[in-house]
């Protein structure tokens, strides 16, 4: 019988979530705007600052998983990382949003170093917090439900940044949109370091690999690459988060822009992302009825549809924009547990088949795919508004201002019909992963008498 974790387990595990979202929800739906319209930065200049970084930061995260894997301690292979990394996180967090009193120049090299020390920090930290979901428990249906947890903890850090970022802004900087960033991403990386703190003192790993398991970094490697289901995820994972960046990072134009009233993205934000909490609350009762897969693809194909929505309607009609926001976070939110459910699927399945596991190695090769997903999807954004003529700040042009609907609608739903026709190749369903989780179990209690 495979243990059930308590609630207060998956509500402490579920903080870290909330905690990283802090920032990594700033980081898709104010980063663009704020590098453009506060800190300075052409659109251009901002695009290739997430591309580059983005890969470069991508390509850490195996790096990082490596690493993870092999960290002995007596809290663990993966939590303490939760508690190493809080303040660091916590301090870069501010000085990526902190505008420094710099040449143009001396600005844009300031905007590399912190934004590369965060996307850096961020891995180091996240990569072995998404690997605990992996070895919290070996049961499927149980990972689900504690990835639906974290997912409900981030959509809220979500809902308070997209809900109360831009308000907050106004409200500290008194006009000063620069000390209003840094005053806001002050006081949420505070909260980042003390939830990051609770995370780790509620958590604890119960998969262990075989004892007898020699550490090969080349096995590990080949192991993944001929793990099947691992590069259908890779893909899934990559056009999913380049969808949500490109989507992401244009609304907030698009109020200031199109439908002339900043203030009204908080209201927007807000309705959105209380539907999703509602869709990642409703996602495990339907995955464990329907399965992972054909929930992912039905949640993707929705959204997609949802996402066009803007192409047709007017910018001004808030009622109407707003309510099919709420349709399409609805869908995107059940899917929102599946990714990170789906990882540890993924790991048994690579251990099942190979009879070793690399649980950190395969949660940071799926991560590298998120992360080139938002540095492809971000790297796109600016480049469309570069491309379509957008200019900071400004009284847009006709073709600015269709380059940020067109963006906004059709580019970013291309990316979520990307991600639903990549799933129909992922071949584990629910039967299947029961049955490797059963299996594996039961080698487990032979490692545990040594006869294995």
């Amino acid at each position: 019988m495979i243990e059930k974790l308590s609630v207060g387990e998956k509500a402490g595990y579920a903080l870290g979530d909330m905690a990283a979202n802090f920032v990594f929800q700033a980081l898709l739906a104010l980063q663009l705007s704020y590098y453009t319209d506060t800190f300075g930065l052409s659109a251009a200049q901002a695009g290739t600052l997430f591309l580059v970084v983005g890969l470069i930061a991508a390509a850490f995260n195996p790096v990082m998983g490596v690493i993870a894997d092999r960290t002995n301690t007596k809290w663990g292979k993966f939590r303490p990382w939760l508690l190493w990394t809080a303040v660091p996180f916590g301090i870069i967090g501010v000085l990526t949003f902190t505008t420094p009193n710099m040449s143009l120049s001396g600005k844009l090299v300031y905007a590399w170093v912190t934004y590369l020390l965060l996307r850096l920090i961020y891995a180091v930290n996240n990569v072995p917090y998404a690997s605990l979901t992996a070895v919290m428990t070996g049961d499927p249906d149980e990972r689900t439900s504690i990835a639906s947890w974290r997912q409900v903890f981030a959509n809220a850090a979500g809902f308070i940044v997209q809900s109360l970022a831009i308000p907050m802004v106004l409200l500290f900087g008194h006009g000063n949109s620069a000390r209003g960033y840094q005053i806001t991403m002050g006081l949420l990386s505070a909260l980042s370091v003390i939830f990051f703190i609770v995370a780790f003192a509620c958590t604890k790993e119960r998969i262990q690999p075989d004892p007898q398991q020699k550490t090969d970094l080349g096995q590990d490697l080949g192991d993944l690459l001929r793990n099947g289901p691992w590069v259908v995820l890779f893909l899934v994972t990559t056009f999913y988060f380049a969808a949500i960046a490109m989507r992401g990072s244009v609304m907030l134009p698009y109020f200031k822009y199109l439908a002339g009233n900043e203030k009204l993205f908080s209201l927007f934000s807000g309705c959105g992302l209380a539907a999703l909490i509602a869709g990642v609350m409703c996602s495990t009762w339907i995955s464990v009825r329907l399965g992972k897969r054909p929930l992912f693809i039905l949640s993707m194909t929705l959204t997609g549809l949802f996402n066009l929505a803007v192409l047709f309607l007017p910018a001004t009609a808030t009622t109407a924009i707003i309510a099919s926001e709420v349709l399409r976070q609805f869908a995107y939110g059940t899917s929102g547990p599946l990714i990170w459910a789906m990882m540890g699927d993924v790991a048994d399945y690579g251990e099942w088949k190979s009879g070793r596991r690399a649980t950190g190695t395969v949660t940071a090769a799926v991560v590298f795919a998120l992360w080139v997903g938002l540095a492809i999807g971000g790297a796109i954004a600016g480049w469309l508004f570069s491309y379509y003529g957008y200019v900071s700040n400004a009284v847009q042009t006709a073709r600015a201002l269709d380059g940020i609907r067109l963006t906004a609608g059709l580019y970013s739903g291309l990316a979520f019909f990307a991600t639903a026709a990549c799933l129909i190749f992922y071949p584990l369903s629910r039967k299947i992963n029961q049955s490797i989780s059963d299996d594996l179990a039961g080698r487990r209690k032979l490692y545990a008498k040594g006869s294995v």
